[in-house]
């Protein structure tokens, strides 16, 4: 395939043909390439870098508060490897995440999914690469936003082809292409892809406060903004109505989208941000037992003090935790800094 720019045609099946167009756009074209043609991708593995993990627990190192994603290249992956008995054929079984602006590939693979038992050791494992399996939900909030998105992406895929092995139609394996961005039924004929499920996240205000909520699997003393799956023929619309309306008992009144962000929790979602607004007579809550632990109205001054902490809160005294908010890596936080900004504007203009 070529591409036909400044009346010249242009190959971009080399990364070096790639690099008369636009960073991003070649970035885009390289990673098309690793998806699309086995035999690319298995030549972009051997210069690539490899970001490890063990069941679906990435391999970090602390440094200081915060944690460090270490990447590993194929040579020195192998040598790993070797010294645990596998071959680098398991370098195979990783997925494709993305790619440098110089065009080298990031690849993810999990030593410790489709193996016995006792055949790597994770312990020893940890030792010789110098850093700790750490479960995501532990981690992420203390990894730079560059490394939390890649991290996450890659925990999503490593997590959805665990979870496709067989064909939902005929009940035989599948197989993975070498980029991981599909697997395939030999025997059906069928092909999947990677999915996330679509999730609304919504902050809503009453025009003076806004409405943060508690759910029981939150750290302790954490409010964020509502949020719930999207059901099958809803648009984004009904779908935040009807999650105000379930959780909290209130009707939209108005809404706006704000912006998106994948989130790897609980299998991978697209969580799709959105403001709504009720009416002023319209703000008594009834919330919903089954869905919320708490759920309340707080004033800008409340919210704008939780946004100066630094993490969460150390326990009170009599025993309480102080209310906060999810830190900036969450869109969440977004939504809650742009309501806190409208409110600030508006107040300088009143």
């Amino acid at each position: 395939m070529s591409l036909c720019l400044l009346g010249r045609a242009v190959s971009w099946k080399t990364p070096q043909a790639c690099r008369r167009l636009s960073t991003y756009v070649a970035k885009m074209r390289y990673l098309f390439e690793l998806k699309e043609d086995d035999d690319i991708c298995r030549k972009a593995q051997s210069s690539g870098m490899f970001y490890l993990f063990h069941s679906l627990a990435p391999l970090l190192q602390k440094s200081g508060d915060r944690y460090l994603v270490p990447p590993f290249g194929a040579s020195d992956l192998e040598r790993f490897l070797g010294k645990f008995g596998q071959d680098a054929q398991k370098i195979e079984q990783s997925v494709l995440i993305g790619c440098s602006d110089q065009l080298e590939a990031w690849f993810a693979l999990d030593l410790g999914l489709g193996n016995p038992s006792g055949s790597l050791q994770k312990s020893e494992m940890e030792t010789q690469l110098q850093g700790s399996f750490t479960e995501l939900r532990k981690a992420l909030f203390q990894l730079n936003e560059k490394d939390a998105s890649l991290i996450s992406t890659a925990h999503s895929l490593l997590h959805w082809h665990e979870c496709h092995q067989f064909c939902s139609k005929s009940g035989q394996p599948t197989w993975k292409n070498v980029a991981g961005s599909k697997r395939m039924c030999p025997s059906s004929k069928m092909t999947y892809y990677p999915q996330m499920s679509p999730v609304v996240i919504t902050l809503v205000s009453d025009g003076a406060r806004c409405l943060l909520v508690r759910q029981s699997s939150f750290p302790k003393g954490m409010y964020s903004a509502l949020s719930g799956f999207c059901d099958i023929g809803e648009t984004v619309e009904e779908s935040v109505r009807r999650e105000v309306a379930e959780e909290v008992g209130l009707e939209v009144e108005s809404l706006r989208y704000s912006a998106s962000q994948h989130w790897p929790f609980p299998k991978g979602t697209l969580m799709i941000a959105c403001h709504a607004t009720v009416g002023p007579g319209q703000t008594e809550i009834h919330m919903n037992s089954q869905e919320l632990e708490a759920a309340g109205w707080f004033s800008l001054e409340e919210v704008v003090t939780a946004l100066r902490k630094k993490g969460p809160p150390a326990r009170q005294q009599d025993g309480s935790i102080p209310f906060w908010l999810p830190p900036k890596v969450a869109i969440a936080h977004r939504l809650i800094r742009e309501w806190v900004q409208k409110q600030s504007s508006s107040s300088a203009l009143a």
